[in-house]
């Protein structure tokens, strides 16, 4: 049976900000209750023991987060949560007294995105705080993914980070190690696919489909974690198993091309996330 390194489970679309890198959705307002994000993990747990609290949406708006992590909880799953920042300080104990939550990946470069609609100061803080309150207890990773964007003040995030957690700084391939569990990683800024991208470029690798998918809160599951209008609907969850889902002729045709480099989808050929690879 095919594994895969990680699920996107997207359990909400809805979210508290509107950052200028998130291209947002053209889908309806929704947010998945506990029975059916139940049925999810009963139907991704042969697959994977890694789900992602992501696409799009702030999962820590969701009223049910502890309810879902208690579930999470009960099926061994390992949960990364990936958050914009702004709701730690609220949901810092139900995080910290999750076993299954794993890892907290927190876009500080949310703030620079958002023309200042809140403190500078206050958000670092309630950021910098949690990771305090996780050192050693859970992976805390620090993104800061506005290279060749918004990133002036990123000298300045990392002056008041070392305020908490004072250099010594160890520089590792991907990022850097702040503490044995706590990391800064750097990224460029990019561009959502999109159909209405006019760069086309069919030769490309992509990861979708091999070692992830998504599953959108209407239960849609998609290739990959930036399909953010489900424009490749490989089949409901809520609808099929998984096993039927993964083994379609579509998406036997998006794996097969991927393993020849060759985008067969439209929305994939208009991705520039895939030079990375």
């Amino acid at each position: 049976m095919k594994r895969f390194a990680k699920v996107y489970v997207e359990i909400s679309n809805i979210c508290n900000l509107s950052c200028s890198f998130c291209p947002g959705t053209t889908r309806k307002p929704k947010r998945m209750n506990t029975q059916e994000f139940e049925i999810v993990l009963n139907k991704i747990k042969p697959y994977t023991d890694y789900i992602y609290f992501h696409l799009l949406g702030e999962p820590l708006c969701h009223p049910d987060l502890e309810k879902f992590l208690q579930i999470a909880d009960k099926m061994n799953f390992k949960v990364i949560i990936t958050t914009n920042g702004t709701l730690l300080n609220k949901n810092k104990d139900i995080l910290m007294n999750s076993k299954s939550h794993y890892k907290t990946v927190i876009s500080l470069h949310s703030f620079e995105a958002n023309d200042n609609k809140f403190s500078f100061n206050d958000y670092l803080e309630n950021c910098f705080k949690y990771a305090k309150l996780a050192e050693n207890k859970k992976i805390v990773v620090l993104r800061l993914w506005n290279n060749g964007g918004k990133d002036s003040l990123n000298d300045e995030i990392l002056s008041k980070l070392e305020n908490y957690f004072p250099k010594p700084w160890v520089e590792e391939r991907n990022g850097t190690r702040i503490r044995e569990k706590i990391y800064i990683q750097y990224g460029d800024k990019f561009d959502w696919p999109s159909l209405e991208n006019d760069n086309v470029e069919e030769k490309i690798f992509c990861y979708g489909l091999r070692d992830q998918i998504g599953i959108l809160a209407d239960g849609t599951v998609v290739p990959c974690c930036l399909d953010n209008n489900g424009e490749i609907n490989l089949g409901n969850i809520f609808e099929k198993n998984l096993e039927e889902i993964i083994n379609s002729p579509k998406a036997q045709n998006i794996y097969n091309g991927f393993s020849n480099r060759t985008a067969c989808e439209e929305l994939c050929k208009r991705c520039s996330f895939v030079r990375k690879f």
